[in-house]
């Protein structure tokens, strides 16, 4: 789809009148893109680094109603969120799949095991079924081992759903293009363009991808702000006071070696009662999340030691005789999330609802959650449908995959599946390179999906490619330093780079691993 030159032919184009300008290739720009195009409105988004190189890459990989933001009283926020993971596994089968979850009870727990009860039962009324169930000590050990050695009383077991974040938002973008939207990445909106009487007309366009120094003025009838924590930026070009506060989230990832789960686990930190959850996703183990106050944006966001000394105390809490420590963790990644600021002294108990401004003519869409990116996008339209016109009913969410594909006879059924969730109507190109059928590593991914994004998936540098398209970053010890002499014999060719580009790609890719994704400690 975006194989080499498309970038040229995009800002061959930028001059034409557009309906829509979206400034943010995150979960929330891509619903905004996907269902505008879908509904015939001429829309165009532009990412100022790489699509979901932001907070929706580095999320805790959960399609969630938020049980815990039931204790906050925030209702709104879980029964949108329920039923919109609903319809996502209902279609989105191979990117977000059921995850079950079992609830553990200590010793010291502020919320005594019978709340737990009362808070599923509630949760699952909101996705209108009832899927959980209590668990005595033996019987949740025995459905996570690692457990055995703590002080675990029981507790409940019950279902959320899992996703590959930076996939997600990817296929929703690329089916946004397929349906006549357009999307850049590397373009940066470096200023708002404004009517004689104020209003904002559209955007300064500055190209960012490495050596280039083009920019373009884009007209459009609506500009829409998607930038997520970065949407103050935008905002405060037109006077106004900044509304938003940034909470970092940071994760760490052990080999399932490590830490062996066949579920996911959420526990209750010992020092500040905050849910934490241990998640086995894409062949490793997640644990997480923090909340604190995040600062610069402008440098990458990275988990600080006592972060990750905070989430090692809650893993000894709940795995003790595992004994994981700073020197088994294999990954690190820290995200920002945008959340209304209104002032109070735990950055958990802000609201994750998302709110929605229109000022001087631009409109901006922030907070919210990656469960509910469709119903974000289709709040924003809504509020500039008297520029845009009325949006129609709401339609499926993704594009129909092939019932046939031509697999290679090494591919099982469960990499079938999710190959299928990730690439959707484009699994044909993936499915063909037969020589690629092998995994990379000890990781789940194989070469042909390495193949295909270096071909056809905007990448732009080495990070693209190996954080976000294929997530070996995340997934293997060294950020897959140790497979780069594979990964460069089949990813350089399909890039067009040269040696030397090559060798500045992997010796940036180097330093920003070790910078923001390794552990501090």
């Amino acid at each position: 789809m975006w194989t080499r030159g498309y970038r040229d032919e995009v800002w061959s184009r930028l001059d034409q009148p557009w309906d829509l300008i979206i400034i943010g290739g995150g979960i929330t720009g891509a619903g905004i893109l996907s269902e505008a195009a879908r509904h015939g409105k001429k829309a165009l988004l532009v990412e100022a680094q790489d699509f979901a190189s932001g907070t929706s890459s580095r999320s805790t990989k959960l399609v969630h109603g938020g049980l815990r933001y039931l204790r906050q009283g925030q209702f709104l926020v879980t029964r949108k969120s329920v039923r919109e993971r609903e319809r996502l596994m209902q279609e989105g089968r191979g990117l977000v799949d059921p995850l079950a979850f079992s609830l553990a009870a200590f010793p010291g727990d502020q919320m005594p095991k019978w709340m737990y009860g009362v808070g599923l039962a509630m949760y699952d009324a909101l996705a209108w079924k009832w899927a959980h169930e209590a668990q005595s000590k033996d019987e949740i050990i025995a459905r996570i081992p690692p457990l055995g050695s703590s002080n675990v009383q029981g507790g409940y077991r019950y279902f959320d759903a899992q996703t590959d974040d930076a996939r997600l938002t990817l296929r929703v973008i690329q089916e946004g293009v397929r349906h006549g939207g357009t999307a850049i990445n590397y373009a940066r909106a470096d200023q708002l363009l404004r009517t004689a009487d104020g209003r904002v007309r559209g955007i300064v366009l500055r190209d960012m991808a490495p050596g280039a120094t083009r920019t373009a003025e884009v007209q459009a009838k609506v500009v829409i702000s998607a930038t997520g924590a970065w949407a103050d930026d935008l905002r405060t070009q037109l006077g106004h006071e900044k509304r938003l506060r940034k909470i970092r989230g940071s994760h760490i990832t052990f080999a399932a070696s490590r830490l062996p789960l066949k579920e996911a686990v959420s526990l209750l930190h010992p020092r500040d009662q905050r849910a934490i959850f241990a998640i086995p996703w894409e062949g490793v183990t997640i644990f997480g999340t923090t909340d604190v106050d995040h600062g610069d944006l402008n440098t990458e966001p990275a988990i600080s030691q006592q972060e990750t000394e905070y989430l090692l105390e809650a893993l000894q809490k709940a795995f003790p005789s595992l004994e994981l420590g700073a020197r088994d963790i294999i990954s690190t990644w820290a995200g920002v999330r945008p959340v209304i600021n209104t002032g109070k002294s735990d950055p958990s108990k802000e609201s994750r609802e998302h709110a929605i401004w229109r000022e001087d003519g631009l409109l901006t869409i922030s907070g919210g959650k990656l469960t509910t990116f469709v119903v974000m996008a289709r709040d924003a339209l809504a509020a500039v449908q008297d520029d845009l016109g009325e949006l129609g009913p709401r339609t499926q969410i993704f594009d129909t995959a092939p019932a046939e594909v031509n697999w290679p006879s090494s591919v099982d059924e469960g990499e079938r599946i999710r190959l299928l969730g990730r690439f959707g109507t484009l699994i044909e190109a993936v499915a063909a390179d037969k020589e690629g059928a092998e995994r990379i590593g000890g990781s789940v991914a194989l070469y042909s999906e390495l193949r295909h994004a270096a071909r056809s998936e905007a990448v732009v540098t080495m990070a693209d490619l190996l954080l976000r398209r294929v997530r070996l970053g995340l997934l293997l010890p060294n950020g897959g330093f140790d497979q780069m002499a594979r990964i460069r014999a089949v990813a350089q060719p399909e890039l067009g780079w040269d040696d030397a580009h090559w060798e500045r790609e992997e010796a940036a890719y180097r330093k920003l691993w070790k910078q923001a994704y390794s552990s501090p400690i």
